[in-house]
């Protein structure tokens, strides 16, 4: 069957899921009565210190099309984690396939051999089929996290499911529930098939791309000679001003906890509950915007670690990262907890409520965002309009625009643009977000509103600054960082010990969730005593981050873009020696 064929019944069944077939993988539980045995309440939830997770291909249907996914204990998701800080775990993972896989422990710190990464982690080569493999390592640490493979694409067709890590000590907020959300992206197409659609055809997935009505608008409000320069402009990189995302809601169902939005997750709470949500965004491509209509969400903790507590009505989560949010519903009413898509092309959405009885609205799509050419770094129409404490800080590389140094990048067919007016963009919520006050009077967070809830700990100035560029072609479907792919590039050498500063240029057109495994990345906010600390940044397209790395842990280690289709060039070997 072509992937053409395949497209077309897609779009005729995409999202349907008659409520007598099974949903993923129908292994769905929950505490509350009312919610037993319900297919949309989500996956299982696993608590202790010694587990056992197996792997084995596993029918689903989440499109009213039967296909095999790579399902852990048999769930999509796989089942939740439930661990204590200071405990030591056991984890026995047993592949039943006829395939190599793995598991990464997604944010947690811990030795290089159980990072679960073939060929990178120390000592460790992969799961081979047929064959068990036990990770043994101590939680140091509490928060949100998650695990995936880390072998191949089987991260895209299931593999993945959530980390929760109770503290010791209270948490420094209250609650009386907690709900786990895990949002992801489902096509009945096969990986391997949508990486070679790409390669063959970027732009096959984008069916958002501008049109002769679009070209009159954009006349009338912008005058002829403004919009043929424009034009000019993309023509001229062979680019869309509308590719947003690789992968979209023409191949994707996004799902919320394994539940596809013709359903909805559902969630209970009870009269006078505050109720904590940990949000994961376990995609392979998706980044997300999530709100939910009618409710403030007060943001506690990022990527694991407790911040300082602020409200807003809506934040981006790219692929990877974690946001703890609290709530306080009222009673009698029905919530909906709606995340769409960074391109517009499709959501999912669950539903909040103390009655089952009780029906929320699904709100509509916001505009589809298109690219500018401040977007792009090449112009000061990027630039920040309220003042990121970056563009004031005036050190050298601690939030300095200083020149960027396009040397470091191998020319080649790697690389077929650059970003020379790339600026820091820390109050900027990203392409799509920005006018939502003025619009729609909902509060956007953005970077700049994070503040590590305790003192940094490492307080020394870094003893150097390393700068990396991430760099593409997007005609080609090539990936890379400084010009080089992962399968030509030096490992990068840390020493133990050394503080360092990391800033990374993003000179393509496309948003990147940078992942640095096995050590914090504490992103520079301009409050050095506050420093928040994440091991999933966004870069948005031709813009700079910037952040510090203790390089504590030894071993080897994993440096990645983690949208899936571009980790194979976009990917460093990290040594700590």
């Amino acid at each position: 069957m072509s992937i053409k064929n395949t497209l077309s019944r897609r779009k005729f069944v995409k999202g349907l899921c008659a409520s007598a077939m099974i949903c993923g993988s129908g292994l769905y539980a929950s505490n509350d009565k009312k919610m037993a045995n319900t297919k949309r309440s989500g996956p299982i939830t696993l608590r202790g210190n010694s587990f056992d997770l197996t792997y084995k291909k596993n029918p689903v249907n989440f499109t009213g099309a039967n296909r095999m996914a790579t399902a852990i204990n048999g769930s999509v998701p796989a089942p939740i984690l439930r661990f204590k800080e200071g405990e030591r775990v056991k984890l026995r993972v047993h592949n039943k396939m006829d395939e190599w896989t793995s598991i990464h422990w997604h944010g947690l710190i811990l030795p290089s051999s159980q990072d679960g990464v073939p060929g990178i982690s120390t000592g460790f080569k992969g799961i081979a089929p047929n064959s068990s493999f036990e990770y043994e390592f101590d939680i140091n640490q509490n928060g949100t996290y998650w695990y995936h493979s880390h072998s191949g694409f089987q991260e895209q067709t299931g593999s993945y499911g959530a980390i929760v890590i109770e503290p010791k000590e209270k948490y420094p907020y209250s609650f009386d529930r907690e709900h786990t959300i895990v949002l992801s992206d489902w096509s009945d197409e096969k990986p391997e098939d949508i990486y070679t659609t790409l390669k063959k055809l970027p732009h096959y997935y984008n069916t958002k791309e501008r049109t002769i009505l679009d070209y009159f608008e954009d006349i009338r409000k912008n005058g002829y000679a403004n919009t043929n320069n424009m034009r000019a402009m993309w023509n001229n990189m062979r680019m869309e001003d509308s590719d947003i995302s690789d992968v979209t809601g023409a191949t994707y169902t996004f799902l919320m906890s394994g539940v596809p939005p013709t359903d909805g997750w559902l969630g209970l709470f009870k009269n006078g509950e505050k109720v904590l949500l940990r949000v994961i965004n376990s995609s392979a491509m998706t980044i997300f915007d999530f709100r939910i209509p009618g409710l403030k969400m007060k943001v506690v903790a990022a990527d694991g670690q407790y911040v300082e507590p602020f409200s807003v009505d809506e934040f981006r989560i790219a692929v990877a990262e974690t946001y703890d949010i609290l709530v306080e519903p009222d009673n009698d009413t029905a919530y909906t907890l709606f995340a769409q898509a960074i391109d517009r092309s499709g959501y999912t959405r669950g539903t909040l409520t103390s009655n089952v009885n009780l029906k929320a609205d699904i709100p509509s799509m916001d505009r589809r965002p298109i690219l500018n050419h401040g977007d792009m770094g090449m112009g000061r129409l990027g630039e920040n309009k309220s003042g990121n404490p970056f563009e004031k800080a005036g050190k050298a590389g601690y939030g300095s625009n200083k020149k960027a140094d396009f040397s470091k990048i191998t020319d080649g067919p790697h690389v077929d643009m650059f970003a020379p007016a790339a600026r820091f963009k820390l109050d900027d919520p990203g392409i799509g977000l920005r006018n939502h006050k003025e619009e729609h009077n909902r509060k956007v967070l953005t970077y700049a509103d994070i503040f590590n809830l305790y003192e940094t700990e490492d307080k020394r100035e870094p003893s150097r600054e390393i700068e990396l560029h991430l760099t593409g072609n997007m005609a080609r479907y090539m990936w890379s960082m400084n010009g080089v792919k992962f399968a030509d590039a030096k490992p990068l050498m840390l020493k133990y010990g050394e503080r360092v500063r990391i800033t990374l240029h993003n000179d393509t057109m496309m948003t990147h969730p940078i992942h640095l495994h096995g050590l914090w990345s504490e992103l520079e906010t301009g409050e050095p005593n506050k420093i928040p600390k994440k091991h999933t940044i966004i870069v948005q397209p031709g813009a700079k981050a910037s952040y510090l790395v203790t390089a504590d842990a030894m071993g080897g280690w994993a440096y990645h873009c983690h949208l899936l289709y571009h980790m194979p060039g976009m990917f460093r070997h990290v040594i700590v020696s």
